[in-house]
């Protein structure tokens, strides 16, 4: 059951978080936090807001209410996510709430989109304008996706896993037939720290290579996503079990790293992925050639990296989103 429950106002705004039970505990399952610009296409709407005001979007939301919203950047992930859960019986590993600062009443648009592309999206926030970041740790949200960029470098300045969806032309089309669900990370700044991109902007590419070798069996510290990394390692033994004696069992997660580090410096990248429980189902070691070539056979669901100029060309086909973290990135 669904219940829609007013918090106390902030700033005389009302914000209302929808809550659903279910049997499996939010503890146990990967949760994550989507807003409503992330999922759908919002940015006619979004233009209407900058530049004509909040009367004039509540107004346009209101009376549009019942026309589905064309699919975001977010979309064909968080479709892929949903789906899955079916396959798991009454576990459900995978949770999505929304967190939106939209007012409950425009908000409406949202979860009529949602039962039209049959999108089982029931808990979140809707939170009349203020920023939704302070709740990702309410709802356990290993991820936030978000279109705000205010409010993605907050969360990540406040150490949340935050990442900046990328507006993309691609056709956001999804295969039915496929159950499998690819979700592809750079490596520095995004799953472990900057530590190493300190060590190649200081002293270039042979100072970073004699860095990360003479620390080839100390593992990196934790970067934004490595929580979502983790959490993705305890899926695959859900699933490996799902498939246990069926020797042609296709995992339905497939998690890749693509990294812009070549062979000469991936001794103390294997050593983080192994203290860290977790096997990446591919690695690709681009040594400086752009990523774009490898996600475009790859085809990710999702593609998180911390530096925009990969995005750039990666966004025209691929979902992408921006985890500004670390030495390349500055709160604007």
């Amino acid at each position: 059951m669904s219940i829609a429950r007013p918090a106390a106002r902030i700033n005389g705004q009302a914000c209302f978080f929808f809550l659903r039970n279910m049997t499996t505990p939010i503890e146990q399952q990967i949760v994550i936090a989507v807003s409503s610009r992330a999922l759908f296409n919002l940015e006619d709407e979004h233009r209407i807001f900058e530049e004509e005001g909040v009367a004039a979007y509540r107004s346009w939301q209101v009376q549009h209410a019942d026309e589905p919203l064309e699919p975001g950047t977010a979309f064909p992930f968080i479709q892929k996510l949903l789906r899955i859960n079916s396959l798991f019986g009454d576990k459900h590993p995978f949770r999505v709430v929304v967190l939106s600062r939209n007012t409950p009443e425009t908000g409406q648009r949202f979860f009529n989109s949602c039962r039209a592309y049959n999108l089982p999206i029931t808990a979140g926030a809707f939170t009349s304008g203020q920023s939704t970041f302070p709740y990702l740790q309410a709802f356990d949200a290993s991820l936030f996706l978000s279109a705000n960029k205010e409010n993605v470098f907050n969360a990540v300045a406040k150490g949340q896993p935050a990442g900046l969806v990328i507006p993309s032309s691609t056709s956001l089309t999804e295969d039915e037939q496929d159950e499998e669900l690819r979700i592809a990370f750079d490596f520095d700044g995004v799953v472990i720290d900057d530590e190493a991109e300190k060590a190649f902007q200081k002293d270039g590419m042979k100072g970073f290579t004699q860095h990360e070798h003479q620390k080839r069996d100390i593992p990196h510290q934790p970067g934004p996503m490595h929580r979502l990394f983790i959490k993705l390692g305890q899926f695959q033994s859900l699933d490996a079990e799902r498939g246990k004696g069926d020797p042609y069992y296709k995992p339905v997660l497939r998690v890749s790293i693509v990294t812009a580090r070549g062979a000469l410096n991936e001794e103390r990248l294997i050593t983080s992925l192994k203290s860290f429980g977790m096997s990446a189902a591919e690695l690709f070691l681009m040594d400086g050639l752009p990523k774009k070539r490898v996600l475009d056979v790859l085809k990710p669901h999702i593609y998180f990296d911390d530096q925009l100029k990969h995005l750039e060309s990666t966004s025209a086909t691929v979902p992408s989103v921006l985890v500004p973290f670390g030495i390349n990135n500055f709160m604007p």
